[in-house]
């Protein structure tokens, strides 16, 4: 899949949006405002993601559904969209503007799909009771399609990336990011479990389930899930057994940001980075997060 992006990006790389978080958080913030006009709810509720009016005829609710904010209007939202501000334009530095492009648009898409696959669950249960039924039924839901669990994922996606990074909870208890992701990411297994499943709404676990399939492309896209294949498993055993035969003192790896060599942990994987003008060796840890040398 690393391979596929990279064709991609040569091809179409020159159509990314750049600071694209930026322009993600002015349309939040427009649609804030709708949110506080007068009839702000009833504007909000034609925008909404329902595929059984987009069926019928309204199919900008296809893209009008990201103005609907991920999260309610209260005294913590400029530090909401800052957060987002910054593990957003974060992630876009580390990965590149296109392959963050195609995190966010994938996202949107697999949220559309999400929202047809669950119209298509409320027609087959609904029991052949009615247009209307199905129609209030969907209405009901339609909210839920937005773009909250996106932002979800972009967190965990940064928490993939930099795990070891410290943010103060609360402001005031230092904890690394890799526990909030995983605080995260259990909140919204539960939840998709709870509401998703015991209580019978099944969109929000559809809405989850095809969230999580962006998050696993992306992991996927950091070659983080190489080492599952066969190939790589034979050449870490190869590794280990060359590294036990080269005389102490000398390595044959080493990272050219941290220093770390194959002495220091014998696990490490290392890897050239081919965007780097020089033999430049980098670990798992720096391959995708260090500045390329030209």
């Amino acid at each position: 899949m690393n391979k596929f992006l990279s064709d991609m990006e040569r091809k179409f790389g020159r159509y990314a949006i750049s600071n694209l978080t930026i322009y993600i958080i002015a349309i939040y913030i427009v649609g804030y405002i709708i949110r506080l006009m007068p009839n702000g709810n009833t504007i909000l509720s034609y925008i909404t993601l329902n595929p059984y009016l987009i069926l019928h005829g309204q199919i900008w609710r296809l893209v009008s559904w990201v103005l609907i904010p991920p999260t309610s209007l209260s005294i913590w939202l400029l530090i909401t969209l800052y957060f987002y501000y910054y593990i957003g334009t974060t992630m876009e530095r580390t990965i590149g503007t296109f392959r963050y492009n195609v995190f966010i648009f994938t996202g949107m898409l697999l949220m559309i799909l999400a929202a047809f696959v669950s119209y298509g669950w409320i027609v087959l249960t609904s029991g052949g009771s009615g247009s209307e039924v199905v129609a209030y039924r969907m209405m009901t839901y339609s909210y839920i399609f937005s773009t909250y669990y996106l932002q979800e994922m972009v967190f965990l996606s940064f928490a993939i990336t930099y795990p070891q990074m410290q943010v103060l909870f609360m402001f005031i208890i230092p904890i690394k990011v890799k526990y909030l992701g995983i605080f995260y990411a259990a909140y919204m297994a539960f939840e998709a479990i709870s509401n998703g499943i015991i209580s019978g709404m099944v969109p929000i676990l559809i809405v989850i389930l095809f969230q999580f399939i962006n998050l696993g492309l992306f992991y996927i896209s950091l070659g983080r899930a190489h080492h599952l294949r066969p190939s790589e498993s034979r050449r870490r055993n190869e590794f280990k057994q060359n590294v036990k035969m080269a005389p102490r003192g000398i390595t044959r790896h080493k990272c050219a940001v941290c220093g770390r060599s194959e002495t220091d942990d014998p696990n490490l994987e290392f890897r050239f980075c081919s965007k780097c003008n020089g033999n430049y060796e980098y670990c798992q840890d720096h391959l995708f997060t260090h500045q390329h040398i030209k």
